[in-house]
């Protein structure tokens, strides 16, 4: 729907490349944020994909995005780097430029692997997610 489209292919992650059209753009003429934060979640997700040869059920867990200039026209670059690769979660940052390689952003993305956290559950031993050691409230 955003029209994103693979740019470059990078040994430690991907290149996504997207126009910015009057539909991207908020009230004040600029792309809006949640492009460039799609396009970095994206790029984290495809350069894990890629890595792992497809096929790896995942989930982004955190995201931070800074926006450091606008971007009202031509393309929006998403290039990612995995930063760490562990067993049950994957750090991956973006360099976000515009058409002039003018730095715009920069988001840190954290996925978890799932068929991990399914492996793990289903062990006799496992206890539930989230819920190791720690006292919870009764909502009622």
């Amino acid at each position: 729907m955003l029209g994103m489209r693979l740019y470059r292919v990078h040994e430690d992650g991907i290149t996504l490349a997207c126009r910015v059209r009057e539909k991207l753009r908020n009230s004040a003429g600029i792309a809006h944020g949640g492009v460039a934060a799609a396009m970095a979640d994206a790029a984290v997700e495809i350069a894990i994909q890629r890595h792992f040869g497809g096929g790896r059920a995942i989930t982004t867990v955190e995201m931070k995005v800074n926006y450091f200039q606008p971007v009202a026209r031509g393309n929006l670059f998403a290039r990612s780097h995995l930063l760490r690769i562990g067993c049950t979660l994957c750090v991956g940052l973006v360099d976000l430029s515009d058409a002039g390689a003018r730095p715009v952003g920069a988001a840190l993305v954290t996925y978890m692997f799932l068929d991990r956290l399914r492996d793990s559950q289903t062990t006799p031993s496992a206890t539930s997610p989230g819920r190791r050691g720690r006292a919870h409230a009764d909502p009622h």
